[in-house]
């Protein structure tokens, strides 16, 4: 990869002005402060601001912002003037998946914007009327004056706007066929793929590239070779974000997640000179292991000294002392006893010998990610003897088929002699028959699906050998929208937290630490639990409580990140994948973008295989596979 050099001698890779913020909250805050001061300085020469609004997740709490900016500070959107990037192809706008509707819902109802300002492409029009509506789009924009500032999210095609691989950098807006895994992507918000619109109405990459100012965000860990790739990569067409390195007045807004392939974060050391602790050091020479196909006692001065890494050999005197060292700090973090072991020494195990046994809390956002996640240790715990206690934070219900609802209504209708039981299977197929593409369930429906997960899990518990209980539903009310979108965690959900750690107060806590998506279930369900501890980080039994991170299988732990490394064997691996076959109705779900597999079980394989091999690579015993946790530092000592 090319590169150029700053003032200061460092590598520069990027080739677009690129800025990373702690998390999206923080990044969207920025965003939205930098264009409601155009909108306000506008304003008072009384010119209008001509906006480029995107859809999605990312700029969800960009809009929240310019809400509160408006609600709290007066900033007034009568001068503003807005064009949406695309719209899908044919929708109705009143349509759940409607960028009408989301527009709507999340930006226009809320400020004092005009209606005739608003534009966003018509998913409603006759094929043989599109080509000129989207040539008076184009013209609508140029009588407006141009678009002021652009926002974009990235797919991981690398497509901005539905501008899918491909898209040359002069196409204007146009209806487009949307490229199989964006819609891949899209399946969840449409309860199945084959519900996803195959065409789409967007602006074209030339219509973007003619904004005077452009914001392209990206949140979370699927984003981030994509990122990396537009940000550092050669301009192609197979991935039309790259054209904004032509852009003069394009920002990058990233979150650490959407960052962590960049060639400054994931391999800092290539750059210039990094502050070398012992956790970079694991870092960098677990990569040129990796990297150089080397194991980690076979590197040279020779791999350190090319690859930007001879500060360490000054600190170590040479590469064998380093590799010995590093060799041991991945060793020590193997361990067969995930509890600890009993009546042993634990100076460079993972964790500690006592108490045994211990107190296990094991936190599941949705039911069936503990066993996809970390169904091998959790089953080693229970056999070793430890109080393990699975709790499911929310209800998973919308996950659920409706075939798979009307299966089980169908068994109780036929199996229960109560006439309410008997109507039920009745009653949810004029549900199923009713219910258009994207509709929210019924309540009964959710009930049911509700009861289906509940079902499913306690079968899995039973299986790997917990005792019913000690299996916990919290059923967070955050999750309960009956759609893909989520509401903010309430005051109640943090409570049920609380109560649960409180009751247990636990010795392992085992939590999802997944930062893939902001407003995602799995992050809100992190977020709980994290206030939680830091709530109670003083008290007594928390001074003892090691916490434990697993990720689910749309994102996983770089080798370098594994603090404890369970070795799972065959027999182990396929007990676990029984035990997430009892998760029956989440079977073939699209829901893990990024994986190989459209199955659980097979990707929670590739998962765990893959850590084995890479372990195998840097020169430690062949396992058939590991299960990778990273420590949670606030409370654990």
């Amino acid at each position: 990869m090319n590169a150029d050099f700053d003032h200061v001698g460092q590598k520069i890779f990027e080739k677009i002005d690129t800025s990373i913020y702690p998390d999206a909250t923080k990044a969207s805050a920025l965003v939205a402060k930098e264009i409601g001061n155009l909108i306000n300085a506008r304003n008072q020469t009384g010119q209008n601001t001509v906006l480029g609004l995107a859809t999605g997740s990312t700029p969800l709490q960009v809009y929240s912002e310019l809400i509160r900016l408006h609600e709290e500070e007066g900033l007034s959107f009568k001068r503003v003037i807005t064009f949406n990037l695309d719209e899908y192809y044919p929708i109705k706008p009143e349509e759940l998946q409607s960028y009408v509707r989301f527009m709507n819902e999340n930006l226009f109802d809320h400020i004092d914007i005009k209606r005739k300002n608003i534009h966003i492409p018509d998913g409603t029009l006759s094929k043989d009327k599109v080509y000129e509506y989207c040539r008076n789009y184009e013209q609508k924009i140029e009588e407006a004056g141009g678009l002021d500032v652009q926002i974009l999210g990235i797919g991981r095609t690398g497509h901005i706007g539905f501008n899918e691989p491909g898209s040359l950098e002069k196409t204007r807006t146009r209806l487009v066929t949307l490229d199989d895994l964006t819609r891949t992507d899209a399946a969840a918000s449409f309860y199945g793929e084959e519900h996803v619109p195959r065409q789409a109405i967007t602006m074209g990459v030339g219509t973007i590239l003619k904004a005077k100012k452009i914001y392209l965000m990206a949140w979370g860990t699927t984003k981030a070779k994509v990122v990396q790739d537009t940000v550092e990569g050669q301009i192609t067409d197979q991935i039309p974000a790259t054209y904004l390195q032509k852009h003069d007045n394009t920002k990058v807004i990233l979150d650490e997640a959407a960052a962590s392939e960049l060639t400054r974060r994931k391999t800092p050391w290539l750059v210039g000179p990094c502050k070398w602790d012992e956790k970079m050091i694991k870092r960098a020479v677990t990569w040129l292991s990796l990297s150089c196909g080397k194991p980690i006692l076979k590197l040279t001065d020779e791999d350190y000294n090319q690859n930007g890494m001879s500060d360490i050999l000054f600190e170590y005197g040479r590469a064998y002392n380093v590799n010995i060292h590093i060799f041991n700090v991945v060793q020590h973090t193997i361990t067969g006893w995930p509890g600890g072991k009993p009546n042993a020494d634990d100076t460079n195990r993972p964790e500690r010998a006592t108490p045994f046994p211990k107190k296990v809390l094991i936190f599941s956002p949705h039911p069936a990610d503990d066993m996809i996640s970390m169904g091998g240790t959790l089953m080693r715990l229970v056999e070793h003897g430890h109080e393990v206690h699975v709790v499911y934070q929310t209800t998973g219900n919308i996950a659920v088929y409706d075939d798979e609802a009307l299966r089980y209504a169908d068994f109780i209708s036929q199996y229960r002699l109560n006439s309410s039981d008997k109507d039920l299977f009745k009653k949810i197929t004029k549900l199923v028959e009713s219910k258009q593409p994207g509709d929210i369930d019924a309540p009964e429906m959710l009930e049911l699906k509700t009861n289906i997960r509940k079902a499913e899990a306690r079968s899995a518990c039973r299986y790997s050998g917990i005792s019913e209980k000690n299996i916990h539903f919290l059923e967070m009310s955050f999750y309960e929208t009956g759609r893909e979108r989520k509401n903010r965690l309430s005051d109640e959900d943090i409570q049920s937290i609380r109560d649960i750690i409180h009751k247990i107060k636990p010795h392992q806590i085992y939590a999802a630490g997944d930062l893939s998506d902001p407003h995602g279930t799995h992050r809100l369900c992190w977020n709980a639990i994290e206030m939680v501890l830091h709530e109670m980080k003083d008290e007594g039994w928390a001074q003892d409580c090691f916490v434990w991170l697993y990720r689910g299988v749309w994102q996983d732990l770089d080798v370098s990140e594994i603090d404890m490394a369970v070795p799972l064997s065959p027999g182990e691996r396929l007990k676990k994948r029984r035990a997430i076959f009892k998760h029956a109705s989440q079977k073939d779900q699209p829901k893990y973008p990024g994986t190989i597999s459209g199955e659980f079980w097979m990707a929670a394989d590739e998962k765990t295989i893959l850590h084995a091999k890479n372990y195998d690579k840097l020169g430690l015993a062949e396992y058939d596979s590991i299960e990778g946790f990273s420590r949670w530092r606030v409370i654990s000592k």
